[in-house]
């Protein structure tokens, strides 16, 4: 995936495109909406800068340097990260091909291995919403 740039956010809207894994020599774009408190970061930085000047690398290092912070004991990468979004956003209600839309998913059965939920996570969705 590349690193965002300014002109990569529809500021009204509150989007992000981005430009993933090509697939047969084209590169894949997709739109995905962006949250209040990751949009005032992003206004902020790029405030005073154009681009994120950072590598994909350098990304990877900076997310494992603030879990050392937050004294977080299991590994933690950007892809744990996309992989913890995806599992809440199902237990949220998200539907599955929204899902798949955002994640950038070709097919739905690659999207539907993250329905692999806990018990618990079903015992609670049973209790609040029957």
């Amino acid at each position: 995936m590349a690193i965002p740039h300014a002109q990569n956010i529809n500021w009204q809207e509150r989007t992000l495109t981005i430009f993933g894994k090509a697939t047969g020599g084209q590169t894949k774009r997709r739109t995905v909406p962006v949250s209040n408190r990751s949009m005032a970061l992003l206004e902020k930085h790029f405030a005073i800068r154009n681009d994120m000047n950072c590598s994909i690398r350098s990304a990877q290092r900076r997310v494992k340097i603030i879990a050392n912070r937050a004294q977080i004991a299991t590994p933690v990468s950007p892809h744990v990260l996309r992989h913890t979004f995806a599992i809440l956003a199902l237990m949220k209600g998200f539907s599955l091909p929204a899902l798949q839309k955002i994640l950038g998913h070709e097919n739905l059965e690659t999207t539907a291995i993250y329905l692999n939920i806990q018990d618990r996570h079903v015992i609670d969705e049973y209790r609040t919403k029957w």
